[in-house]
């Protein structure tokens, strides 16, 4: 058997991908999946896994530290970045283009006009807070950032009616109960995470785990079950 470790948001496409695999005479792949800096913490404490699936920049730090194989990184797929508030919430009917603002300065006045504003521990939210700082609003919104708390989604705390206004990769948002999907943001303010798989150096079989991600890599075995779970392929080049 393959162990694998990857991040909260990416573990339903996985699981499917998994399978896929298998399918293909791969395999079984054992992922377990926690918060992004759990998993990366862990990897780099040398836990044996034989696949790490993390945001491409998460891995990129743990190539150069040399606790995965930097050779073996492949990306698996684009998430982008939408946003939410509590269903039966008064807003603006869906836009054409899929996005929930026409643009960032109007991403900036919701933002200001929000009571509370919930934003997730992974990527998508550490991106949110500094294009929130390099705006110059952190001092304005304060206490009204919300960062959700380890192991709570950021869809349960807008069901909840504990923040009015959340932001989360489309995949964690989508067939969620209790909340309405305003779309992503806008194309000059987007904020998108590439996902990755790579060898882990702990790996006990590294030929093997190389050949399964070359297989969850592959846009013909990914492509279909990609797109099911709300995530895009990544742009070539």
């Amino acid at each position: 058997m393959t162990t694998a470790i990857s991040s909260m948001a990416t573990r339903h496409v996985l699981a499917d991908l998994a399978a896929a695999a298998v399918g293909a005479g791969l395999p079984l792949v054992e992922i377990e999946s926690v918060g992004g800096v759990d998993a990366a913490r862990r990897v780099a404490a040398g836990e044996p896994f034989d696949l790490v699936f993390l945001a491409s920049d998460a891995l990129a730090r743990l190539a150069a530290d040399g606790h995965v194989d930097a050779a073996s990184v492949a990306p698996l797929m684009l998430s982008q970045t939408a946003v939410a508030v509590p269903s039966g919430t008064d807003a603006a009917a869906p836009r054409p283009d899929g996005t929930a603002y026409p643009d960032a300065a109007a991403l900036r006045s919701a933002l200001r006009a929000a009571s509370r504003i919930g934003y997730s521990t992974g990527p998508s939210g550490t991106a949110l807070v500094r294009m929130i700082d390099e705006w110059g609003l952190t001092a304005e919104l304060g206490d009204r950032l919300v960062r959700a708390r380890p192991g709570v989604p950021v869809a349960q705390s807008v069901a909840s009616g504990e923040v009015d206004l959340g932001f989360q990769q489309l995949s964690e948002l989508v067939g969620q109960p209790g909340v309405r999907i305003l779309g992503v943001l806008p194309p000059d303010c987007a904020i998108d995470t590439v996902f990755a798989g790579a060898v882990a150096a702990t790996s006990a079989d590294p030929a093997t785990a190389r050949a399964v991600l070359e297989f969850l890599s592959s846009s013909d075995a990914a492509a279909t079950i990609i797109a099911a779970h709300s995530f895009g392929a990544v742009p070539a080049g």
